[in-house]
């Protein structure tokens, strides 16, 4: 299926989403559960059909034999897991259009979570009673035949991508509650270019990992840059999420993105469901910002957080709850920081996005961040872009870890990328990054670490592509060769010699000691600090610029001697009416 196929589909089936906000007896925010609730089993019945002959043929040549197993089993171990004749999906859009459709929705998602333990509690059932108004009974009948017109010899991976696009139109609809549970997926796509996880036998945490967004894309980059079937199946995730219905959203995307993983229902600032202080070679998340209702005795002797210390209040008093007079933290920002911290083995990296404000944070959590810096752990400091999340309209920062840096030549020093100028327009209120946009920024950390050849592979992929672009075209989303000429330029503009070099209002890589080096910065991490700004020139000389603020200057005593005379008419117009 070509990108264009593959985007017309999405749209189609984007159209079920409005038809149930014109029909369905459904909240504003409850849109998405039967919506992909039926994703997931359209995904199933596709994937089970695919592997239905194999899985007929191992039974019948093992059935009277001392090795024959059922159909459950062999269906298992063939796609995955076993699914019902109930749960087909022709037998249920078969079935009359009127009320009882949803019954038979609800009884095979009942019989898929009874014949496949991994998914007991997972699925939507009891909302479709919800899509068959009594004025139109046959409203879930048309969604299911939406579905249906998903081809069956469609890639199972592409399910993966449907399910992640319609995650992300369902938090932009639902603005910023839609952002607790997704972080835009080319935010997520730039952390994972940075951090290059490999699989074999790695451990991934998000301690905070919303509809699973982290995972799917750390395992598409594997899946991407080759990496064998083995590793992508040995590479595990470990979530842990607070919210029931998130769980369910985040489970499914890891089933339709054939993630091996567990999602834990906890909250991670009292619970530790995975033993995760040192034991994780990856960890990305994009979590809650500025919570300030942890309790204080409840994390203070937990090594996740104390390695690098509790944000505290100066006034314990004045941090006390009048309901229950505990002491909480005034912001868990830096709790969140230390635990992503912590939870990495000795050779560990993490990835995570974090409120624009912790980078300059005083108190208490100037401490936590100067022993983390002094550490060498910080490896490299991105501030975003506005608008880039539903949630959060002002810039947040990317915080990435490096545990092998800590111990390396590179302690005592710290990449900062300002990439508040780099982004792509999607409407008035939102933007996100281009696919070119997110490789040119992680180009920046790969020189940084010494890789030059992926720069010299980067602008040959993008000279390829100018040399087979039309020079015009009418359509939107095909990029022409202005567009791949304007991509080599950036590159090629900023590191001439294929090399990493500071480039002012970019990037820079700034020491802890030294002249203008962190310490000096009272080791703030805000990348404008260091990058700088770009001060364009204006073409005048020295004189030419004097006699051009002069003659403002003049402007500016002539508009100001008037306002006065008007000031004064004025109030005699008021003394002559009052």
């Amino acid at each position: 299926m070509t990108d264009i196929e593959l985007k017309n589909l999405k749209d189609r089936l984007w159209h079920s989403a409005d038809i149930l906000r014109a029909g369905a007896h459904l909240a504003a925010n409850k849109y998405g559960q039967p919506i992909l609730g039926l994703i997931f089993l359209r995904y199933a019945d596709i994937l089970y059909k695919q592997h239905k002959d194999e899985i007929n043929a191992e039974f019948e040549k093992l059935k009277g034999t001392r090795r024959a197993r059922t159909l459950k089993e062999i269906s298992i171990e063939k796609c995955g897991f076993y699914l019902p004749e109930c749960a087909y999906f022709d037998f249920i859009n078969d079935a009359p259009d009127d009320a009882k459709k949803a019954t038979l929705v609800k009884r095979a998602m009942k019989a898929i979570e009874d014949e496949n333990e991994k998914m007991e509690g997972v699925l939507p059932k009891d909302v479709y009673a919800q899509l068959v108004p009594e004025e139109e009974p046959d409203l879930l009948s048309k969604i299911v035949r939406i579905f249906k017109d998903i081809p069956e010899d469609i890639g199972i991976d592409l399910f993966g991508e449907i399910y992640e696009y319609f995650l992300g139109n369902f938090a932009l609809s639902e603005g910023k509650d839609g952002g607790t549970f997704y972080t835009p997926a080319t935010v997520v796509r730039y952390m994972v270019e940075v951090l290059q996880p490999s699989g074999h036998d790695k451990k991934f945490l998000d301690p905070a990992c919303g509809s699973g967004g982290m995972f799917v894309q750390a395992a598409r980059y594997m899946h991407k840059h080759n990496k064998s079937e083995d590793d992508t199946m040995s590479f595990r995730c470990y979530g842990v999420e607070k919210e029931p219905d998130t769980v369910k959203l985040a489970k499914m995307n890891l089933l339709l993105n054939n993630v091996r993983g567990d999602i834990t229902e906890a909250n991670s600032f009292y619970s530790d469901p995975y033993n995760a202080f040192g034991a994780f070679d990856y960890v990305m998340a994009n979590p809650p910002f500025n919570v300030d209702e942890v309790v204080v005795d409840k994390v203070k002797e937990d090594e996740r957080f104390s390695t690098y210390g509790v944000p505290r209040n100066k006034s314990k008093a004045g941090s006390k709850k009048a309901s229950d007079k505990k002491e909480t933290v005034p912001n868990a920002n830096y709790l969140w920081i230390g635990y992503f911290a912590t939870a990495l083995n000795e050779n560990g990296k993490a990835a995570l996005v974090m409120a624009n404000s912790a980078s300059d944070a005083g108190g208490s959590e100037l401490e936590i961040r100067k022993k983390m810096i002094e550490e060498g752990v910080i490896s490299q400091m991105v501030t975003l872009p506005s608008n880039m999340f539903n949630s959060v309209t002002l810039p947040a920062t990317l915080w990435f870890f490096d545990k092998q840096k800590a111990g390396g030549k590179k302690k005592d020093e710290i990449l900062f990328i300002d990439a508040r100028n780099v982004f792509t327009q999607v409407d008035r209120a939102h933007r996100k990054f281009s696919d070119e946009q997110i490789k040119n920024l992680a180009i920046i950390s790969r020189l940084y670490e010494g890789d030059t050849q992926a720069f010299k592979d980067l602008v040959k992929e993008y000279k390829e592509n100018h040399k087979n672009a039309p020079v015009n075209s009418n359509d939107k989303e095909v990029k022409i060769k202005d567009y791949w000429q304007a991509q080599i330029n950036w590159l090629t503009e900023r590191f001439p010699d294929g090399k990493y070099q500071d480039v002012i209002g970019l990037c820079k890589v700034a020491k802890i000691e030294g002249e203008d080096g962190i310490k000096d910065q009272d080791y703030s991490l805000n990348a404008g600090r260091y990058v700088g700004v770009v001060i364009k020139d204006d073409g005048m000389t020295a004189e030419e610029f004097k006699e051009t603020m002069l003659g403002l200057n003049d402007d500016f005593a002539k508009l100001s001697a008037e306002a006065k005379k008007l000031e004064k008419q004025i109030a005699e117009n008021m003394n002559a009416l009052f």
